[in-house]
């Protein structure tokens, strides 16, 4: 029965946490140390905020790397032990069963209701798409209070000023094509007994040039908008829909088509595109029939524009494939016959197999020569292309953001920007950044800080490709005595800690907790200096000059007393925990230490706390080394400088240091008032930029002649795909190199900017300077038609487009609902990722006049409502480069 129920909640919901947060926990557990400094504190989700006001989830955020999700019994208990920060709402999300697979809905639609006779009164709601559209019903009942009795109908409106009407209720969200951002509007039947009806042909009185048309997001979906403004400004293939020519060619039998149903859709929006009649359109069959069809566009997750656009330009050949069945054709060597002669034989027996638009409009042929390294044989074979995949030129060098920590407490962390191998190590990183700071390598640590503590310390040999560009990388000076064979000096880690209230872990109990804040140290002390005075005076000075603690009168010294109450060494599994309590006290309190908040008789009889209840919960395997109580005190004066008597300034509770086999770890315990009186935030949280971040970065800039050349090199297969030598009779890692035989009318050229090498992944955002229009000798003359443009990183980004109208010659900036006029100058930048060219013998020319003002026009918003697109200053702007 146990079972059953964990398999409902787990199928039913999960909850996600933050996954940083989530690992913290695990070690805090695996531990299994109370007073570890790997304490969690209080759930906290703030990473997966947009915001901390409305709460909205971050855009794009990826499972295992952003987030984890936990089952709904996990996540309860997870609340019940720790808590979470205060006004934070649970995320819960439904698991959802979509066509062909089952999903947990990271993202719910949000969908904005009103009713028909109030449109002003707007109300946000987040539904499921495994939701019933009859939910929204009862949802939309309840808060605007309409009778069950009373008569309604309910109304879709996107982006565009056109309504559609939900008349089946039973249908889901998925199937309706509901996205977040529409509007969902309930009309009810007025006093004559009658519904005032939306009428498509009443609000479709826009009237615009046809084609400049935006694409409402449908919940990440940029990316299909971005392909789809490219295809749909390529002049023959969107001529070819527009006069219907698909109609006869649609090819219902090919096994490896989609029953022309992918065909129509695409005509469909294309249509609609360049009526004239829409600001921005709605391409909800599109993406249905897409997911249908290809289940890795399923759902609402982002995706690749090259990745839809081959599929979609595949999809729509053979759905108007001419040829109805396929013969097959054995396909015949070179023998040394002339190029030309093999070229054209390659040419017609693909034309056999493959006769659509798709074909006549971008397919060419690639010459491929192999040669064999053992018997030198030449294999030439001409095979036909799609588009083209051109590699950019990888940099061997990468920039990195570090802060470094000077073993002066005094001074402040400082920032620096370095060249480092990107192939290198982390002592790579170490030897450049000792090139400025005249600190040799072998006396830096690099760490990786991350919610107030040290969440990865980084060996020299380590890879670079492990630290992220994201990543808060910390390299800290360490005295020559700390890193030295011989050296007398022994490294802790500080951090600070403040004290909280929850409730312990797997107990019932109601026990002190704390939470981590301020930046982490690392503090060298003399090996003979390590008494509990010295110690404690060691990390007070570095709290002085690093961490803004003062006695609120600026001045840097201590003025309370601190009595030091025992120790207690001890040993489980491969861990020994060496306790250090320190409590204040009044110089004129003389009670018993036992009876002060943080301090339990166990403590002052030698016994730190939580240590007594750790060992006897050890298993047999784990043996008490040493019990020794050491006993000892050390009193300072708590007075200010004009002698008065005060008050403790701060109640530094307990220090614990735990050495574990890879690094020590000092906690100290603030007292929450304590903490806020006399530790300064802004303070710490000072640093220093060196020069080196002043510097702007020079992005690199190619050619695209340079990119063509490099996708043409001669190389070597790899072992994973070998050459089989017909005269050797065997496999060999055969020289490849590929040439372009024949272009087509329209050549597409795929900027592969994302980067997978064993060293690393990362998106290149080099600049890579491709003509507007070209100046070859003919056929070879093209001019650029539209451009596929990627901002952002390998895991998130925002997809847009620019495109040449066909009709004015103008050019514009799609994004997504949005469109505004673009001038050639801004076309070229470091996001460009698609690049469509047309040749110059094959373009038509305009045959509208180009706008007199281009930055005059009005910008098409994501409302459908159009406004001017000025810019406070006076000037116009005429692109909006405003992305996600």
């Amino acid at each position: 029965m146990r079972e059953e129920t964990c398999l409902s909640l787990w199928t039913a919901f999960r909850y996600m946490l933050e996954r940083r947060w989530y690992d913290q926990w695990k070690e805090y557990v695996e531990t299994g140390d109370q007073n570890s400094s790997s304490f969690p504190g209080q759930i906290d989700n703030t990473e997966l905020f947009e915001d901390l006001e409305s709460y909205h989830l971050k855009d794009r955020l990826v499972e295992n790397e952003d987030f984890v999700l936990i089952p709904a019994e996990a996540w309860h208990k997870l609340l019940a032990w720790y808590d979470m920060l205060p006004d934070q709402p649970p995320l819960e999300r439904k698991v959802v069963d979509l066509p062909s697979t089952v999903k947990v809905e990271v993202y719910p639609v949000e969908i904005f209701l009103c009713l028909h006779s109030d449109m002003e009164n707007i109300l946000t709601e987040q539904f499921s798409r495994a939701d019933a559209i009859h939910t929204i019903q009862k949802t939309m009942r309840k808060l605007f209070e309409v009778p069950e009795s009373a008569e309604t109908r309910l109304w879709m409106k996107s982006s565009d000023t056109s309504c559609e009407r939900l008349r089946n209720i039973h249908m889901t969200v998925l199937d309706s094509c509901l996205s977040s951002g529409m509007v969902m509007i309930m009309e009810m039947r007025n006093a004559d007994v009658c519904f005032q009806s939306y009428s498509v042909d009443e609000q479709d009185s826009y009237r615009g040039q046809p084609g400049v048309c935006g694409l409402t997001n449908l919940g990440n979906t940029c990316f299909m908008n971005s392909a789809l403004q490219c295809l749909s400004n390529t002049p023959p293939l969107t001529e070819y829909f527009l006069r219907n020519a698909y109609l006869e060619e649609l090819n219902f039998t090919n096994p490896l088509g989609m029953r022309g149903e992918i065909a129509e859709a695409y005509a469909d929006v294309i249509k609609q595109m360049w009526s004239g009649r829409h600001y921005s359109v709605v391409p909800r069959i599109f993406k249905t029939k897409v997911g249908h069809f290809a289940s890795q566009f399923l759902g609402y997750q982002q995706h690749d524009s090259q990745e839809l656009l081959s599929f979609l330009l595949d999809g729509l050949h053979e759905d108007l494939n001419r040829v109805k069945n396929k013969e097959y054709i054995e396909l015949r060597d070179a023998d040394g016959r002339p190029d030309q002669e093999v070229a054209e034989e390659a040419w017609r027996n693909h034309r056999r197999r493959n006769d659509s638009v798709i074909v006549d409009t971008f397919h060419g042929l690639f010459k491929s020569t192999l040669v064999c390294p053992e018997c030198s044989k030449v294999s030439v074979t001409f095979d036909p292309f799609c588009y083209l995949s051109v590699p950019l030129p990888v940099s061997k060098e990468r920039v990195m953001e570090v802060f470094f920590v000077s073993v002066d407490p005094a001074a402040k962390p400082v920032q620096h920007r370095l060249i480092v191998p990107k192939a290198g190590k982390v002592s790579d990183m170490c030897t450049a950044l000792s090139q400025v700071t005249n600190v040799p390598a072998s006396q830096m640590v690099v760490a990786d800080v991350f919610n107030h503590r040290f969440y990865k310390i980084y060996q020299a040999d380590e890879s670079l490709s492990c630290i992220l560009d994201r990543d808060d990388i910390f390299v800290y000076e360490l005295s020559r005595g700390a890193v030295e064979e011989d050296g007398d000096e022994l490294v802790l880690a500080l951090y600070l800690r403040e004290r909280s209230h929850y409730r312990e872990y797997g107990s019932s109990n109601s026990n002190y907790g704390t939470s981590l804040f301020g930046h982490p140290l690392l503090v060298s002390v003399p090996r003979s200096q390590c008494s509990h005075e010295a110690l404690y005076q060691v990390f007070l000075q570095q709290l002085y000059k690093t961490n803004g603690v003062n006695d609120g009168n600026g001045h840097g010294h201590i003025i309370c007393r601190f009595s030091f109450d025992g120790a207690v060494i001890y040993h489980t599994n491969t861990e020994h925990y060496y306790c250090l309590n320190f409590t204040s006290s009044d110089t004129d309190d003389e009670e018993d230490d036992s009876d002060k908040p943080g301090t339990s008789k166990r403590e002052v009889d030698g016994q730190g706390e939580g240590s007594e209840s750790e060992v006897n919960q050890s298993n047999d395997s784990e043996e008490q080394v040493d019990s020794t109580v050491v006993n000892s005190s050390s009193t300072k004066d708590c007075r200010n400088e004009d002698g008065t008597s005060v008050d403790p300034c701060m109640d530094v509770d307990q220090v614990i240091c735990l050495f574990s086999t890879a690094q020590p770890y000092v906690a100290i315990d603030w007292d929450p008032d304590m903490k806020k009186k006399y530790y300064n935030e802004n303070e710490a949280e000072k640093y220093v930029k060196h020069p080196s971040m002043e510097i702007p970065h020079q992005q690199t800039r190619v050619d695209l002649q340079q990119c063509i050349e490099l996708f043409t090199t001669v190389e070597t297969l790899e072992e994973e795909n070998p050459w089989y030598c017909p005269n050797c009779k065997k496999h060999q890692l055969a020289t490849k190199k590929l040439d372009l035989w024949s272009l087509p009318e329209v050549l597409i050229i795929h900027l592969k900017r994302f980067s997978y090498t064993k060293y690393s992944r990362e998106k290149l955002d080099t600049i890579v300077d491709f003509p507007i229009s070209s100046s070859g000798e003919p056929p070879s003359r093209y001019d650029l038609i539209a451009v596929s443009n990627h901002y952002g990183g390998l895991r998130d980004g925002h997809y847009t487009s620019y495109a040449r109208n066909k009709d004015n010659g103008q050019w514009y900036y799609f994004d997504d609902s949005k469109v505004t006029y673009a001038r050639e100058e801004h076309i070229v930048t470091n996001a460009a990722y698609l690049l469509f060219y047309q040749r110059q013998d094959k373009i038509r020319q305009p045959t509208l006049p180009t706008p007199l003002d281009s930055c005059s026009s009005l910008t098409h918003s994501a409302s459908g409502v159009a406004s001017p697109n000025n810019r406070e200053d006076g000037a116009t702007s005429c692109v909006n480069m405003e992305t996600d």
